[in-house]
C-alpha cells in the first residue's frame, strides 16, 4: 500500500543531525509528515559514560512508544552510537523502526557481494564500536567476507557545532584519504552527509552517507506495510 503522505518519527540525539536528514527527506520524500524528537543529553551520557547501560536503553524504548501514540508510521533513529538501544525500541512498537546506518551497510555489502574493505569515518568516536558489531553481523549473515577499517576525525563534530563547517568537512576529508585502499567508504554520522562531496573528490572508491540511503529504504518498507 503506497503511503506518501505517512508520519514519520525522527529521533535526534544531536541538534546535527536534523538538517541532513530533513534535507534528505526532501530530496526523496518530500510528502511525508515529519516530527522531530530530540534528547542531545543522550549523546553526552554515552560519551561519560563510555557504554549503554539499561537506564539508557529504557530512555530509547519511550522515546519510541511516545512516537508511536503521536501516531506515527515509522521510526528513524538518527544516532549512531546506539544500536542495541534502537533494537529493544523497535521491539517496543509496532511500526517499522529504522537504525541510522543499516540501509548503507546494506549498501555497502550489496556493492561488495563476496566481501572486500570496508572503510567507516566517525566524527562521534562511541559510534565505532556499535556500528562495527552491526555492520559484522550483516556481513556474516549474507557470508560476505569483510575487513573493517575504521578512523575518527578528532574535532570534527566540534567544528560542526560551532559552525565552521569548513573545517569539519576538510577533517573528515583527511582521515577518510587514509582509507583510500577501501572498495566502500563509509560516513557514520548523519551530520557528516555534507561532507559526501569533498571525501568523494579525493577518493577512487564509492562513498556512501547515511541519510539518503535510510529515507530510500524507510519509504520502501512503509509503502509496502
Amino acid at each position: 500500500m503506497n503511503n506518501p503522505t505517512a508520519r514519520i518519527a525522527l529521533i535526534h540525539a544531536t541538534a546535527l543531525a536534523v538538517e541532513p536528514i530533513g534535507a534528505a527527506f526532501g530530496r526523496h520524500w518530500p510528502q511525508a509528515q515529519r516530527m522531530n524528537l530530540l534528547d542531545d543529553s543522550l549523546s553526552v551520557d554515552l560519551a561519560q559514560a563510555a557504554r549503554l547501560d539499561p537506564a539508557m536503553v529504557r530512555r530509547f524504548v519511550d522515546l519510541a512508544r511516545y512516537a508511536r501514540r503521536t501516531g506515527c508510521d515509522g521510526i528513524l533513529f538518527t544516532c549512531s552510537a546506539f544500536g542495541p538501544a534502537i533494537e529493544a525500541a523497535a521491539a517496543a512498537v509496532d511500526v517499522p523502526t529504522f537504525k541510522p546506518n543499516a540501509a548503507m551497510f546494506d549498501e555497502a555489502l550489496a556493492r561488495c557481494p563476496q566481501g572486500g574493505t570496508l572503510g567507516l569515518v566517525a566524527t562521534f568516536e562511541p559510534s565505532l564500536a556499535t556500528m562495527a558489531v552491526e555492520l559484522m553481523d550483516k556481513a556474516r549473515q549474507r557470508g560476505a567476507r569483510v575487513e573493517l577499517r575504521t578512523a575518527f576525525a578528532v574535532e570534527a563534530m566540534q567544528d560542526l557545532a560551532q559552525g565552521r563547517a569548513a573545517q569539519h568537512h576538510q577533517k573528515i576529508a583527511a582521515v577518510a584519504r587514509t582509507l583510500g585502499d577501501c572498495d566502500v567508504v563509509m560516513l557514520a554520522q548523519f551530520s557528516m552527509a555534507a561532507a559526501a562531496p569533498i571525501v568523494q573528490a579525493g577518493l577512487a572508491c564509492p562513498v556512501l552517507s547515511s541519510p539518503d540511503c535510510a529515507v530510500l529504504a524507510l519509504r520502501k518498507r512503509i509503502d509496502h506495510v
